[in-house]
């Protein structure tokens, strides 16, 4: 059973309350997120485009203009070198866009994921050099690519890095290197993600040259990377993302026209949901499966049969992605229940016949499931075994497969994630290695859920629900505030959908407060907790909505409920304990 903690704060929310003017809950919701003295507050509650940071901030961002601009003026060649997943593809159409704007005599490259690998590499490096390329600029790598971009420079190429990656002891030796985490970068907002880096670049070089008011036309690219690289929705990037939603959902793309429409949410209000889990999996669907140049084109083109060809395959591409997904679930899950593995606390799974492009996300699905660090292997193009990990808070990935380097080929990563290869007949003592040595605790192996503040449903109103909708965007950085309640009597149930796949509960509070709770996911897991606790006569009376002794604490969110004109409050329950 998952563990509940209520977040503790020792600053002084009524004080914060009084001061800012604002309802006590938002105080504690801002404060449990890190945001306490006023200009945090006042730049988080007010989000806008003229608090950016003045882009030429960030070190060798002006020196990159006055690269870039002698090139334009000289008709030097241009080679973009991206990455291929969402952040990498939207860094690359922004940067492509923002030079063919300026005159430039502009192109791109794209590594393959699986023949190329990450980044910039040595046969792009070779290929640019027949083709007459003069300057390269990578966007969303590079920063790591010291023996790569040697080979460049030894062939005279001007090299220009963009990147936002961890920065390593030893950089490159390019001719500009913009990177927010540089140490010497005075930049004040660290957590850009690639295709924000690129956007202060062509910020700047706009101004410079009279267009500063189409740069604001970029911010929809950049939001959709900065939702699905997953950095901190805070600061610069809250602001990018609120803006960049509203410039989403009046898009004049028509690439991401066709691609909303394919996705089936034309008719939706796009928010971070939808970009997150619908439209970015089916650009990262192509960089997986077959190219993310397929992608890139989708943005670039102008012509709206290609884009509705273009989206009906990313969209076809996903859904084999997931297919693929729940079939490697499923293979992986057939090992733990039926081998020793179950009995593991870091789980080694081997499965040959995954494809490497998804090792990471079924990782991340079973790490989900069984709270455990998790690392699939599968078979590479070359035959050798490699594959991802990751983990939970408790155990850094990196640091143990360190203690493992003399048996692994390549590693590399962070605390949560991370990317391997080895030989095959090093799998087992892998698994013993990362097994035998373990601090974790079956306690770290629980669990564990940070709720905002307990609030009883009494609290609930529409004031206050606009109040909680004006801390949007969510995500990383500013989750969605998560509520506790105790002791709710259950009056009545229903089973909803066509799949009977979601379940409506009438709640009434010990004060006599009433309000429906829905439950999304896993609704026969609820119905079996439940039976467990109170047994079948029980449920049967909840169903039939007579008198019932359950009573049930909860996790949730309030929202309102509206159908047909009529307006309801209502929690969405994403956790559940029965008393």
């Amino acid at each position: 059973m998952d563990k509940w903690f209520i977040r503790n704060n020792k600053v002084d929310i009524n004080k914060i309350s009084k001061n800012m003017g604002i309802n006590e809950i938002i105080a504690k919701l801002l404060a449990n997120r890190g945001i306490v003295d006023s200009d945090s507050i006042n730049k988080f509650l007010e989000p806008n485009l003229n608090k950016l940071y003045p882009a030429e901030l960030m070190k060798d961002l002006v020196l990159t203009a006055e690269i870039l601009g002698k090139d334009i003026n000289n008709n030097k060649k241009i080679r973009i070198v991206g990455d291929y997943d969402v952040d990498g593809v939207m860094s690359v159409c922004l940067l492509y866009k923002g030079l063919k704007r300026l005159g430039a005599d502009v192109d791109y490259v794209i590594p393959d994921r699986v023949l190329d690998g990450y980044g910039i590499n040595l046969n792009i490096i070779k290929t640019a050099k027949e083709d007459g390329v003069d300057t390269i600029i990578t966007c969303d790598n590079g920063i790591s690519a010291k023996d790569a971009i040697e080979f460049a420079k030894d062939l005279g190429f001007t090299i220009v890095v963009t990147d936002h990656h961890d920065v390593p002891e030893v950089l490159p030796d390019a001719n500009a290197i913009i990177n927010p985490k540089q140490l010497d970068c005075s930049y004040p907002f660290k957590n850009l993600c690639g295709a924000g880096v690129v956007f202060k670049l062509i910020s700047y070089l706009y101004k410079i040259n009279g267009l500063a008011a189409e740069i604001y036309d970029f911010l929809e690219y950049v939001a959709i990377a900065t939702i699905c690289d997953v950095v901190d929705l805070i600061d610069e990037n809250r602001i990018i993302v609120k803006y960049g939603l509203e410039k989403l959902n009046n898009t004049k793309n028509v690439g991401l026209k066709a691609l909303i429409e394919a996705c089936g949410i034309l008719d939706k209000k796009i928010d971070v949901y939808h970009v997150g889990f619908i439209i970015g999996p089916s650009i990262n669907a192509s960089g997986r499966l077959d190219s993310a140049l397929l992608a890139l084109q989708l943005f670039l083109t102008e012509d709206s049969q290609l884009a509705k060809e273009i989206a009906i395959d990313l969209r076809d591409l996903n859904e084999e992605r997931k297919k693929m997904t729940l079939d490697g679930i499923d293979k992986a899950e057939y090992q733990i229940k039926n081998s020793t593995l179950k009995d593991d606390k870091v789980l080694v799974i081997y499965e040959p016949k995954i494809h490497e492009s998804i090792a990471g996300i079924i990782a991340g699905r079973i790490k989900e499931r069984y709270n455990k660090p998790t690392i699939i292997l599968t078979n590479g193009k070359d035959g050798q075994p490699k594959g991802s990990g990751r983990s939970i808070e408790e155990f850094n990935m990196y640091e143990e497969l360190t203690k493992c380097k003399d048996i692994l080929d390549k590693y590399g990563g962070h605390p949560m994630a991370a990317g391997l290869s080895l030989n095959v007949e090093n799998i087992e003592e892998l698994k013993r290695l990362l097994n035998d040595n373990i601090s974790l605790t079956e306690d770290d192996l629980i669990p564990k859920i940070y709720i905002d503040m307990e609030l009883p449903i009494e609290y609930i109103n529409y004031k206050l629900i606009d109040d909680i909708n004006g801390l949007e965007p969510f995500g990383k950085g500013n989750s969605k505030p998560i509520f506790g309640c105790k002791k709710l009597r259950i009056t009545k149930g229903y089973l909803l959908g066509a799949n009977k796949n979601v379940i409506k509960l009438n709640l009434l509070s010990p004060k006599g407060r009433r309000i429906d709770g829905l439950i999304f996911s896993e609704v026969e897991k609820f119905i079996e907790a439940m039976t467990d606790k109170y047994g079948e006569d029980q449920l049967e009376n909840m169903y039939r909505g007579i008198e019932n002794d359950v009573l049930v604490d909860i996790l949730y969110y309030p929202s309102i409920n509206e159908y047909k004109g009529n307006r309801s409050l209502q929690v969405i329950i994403n956790n559940y304990r029965f008393n």
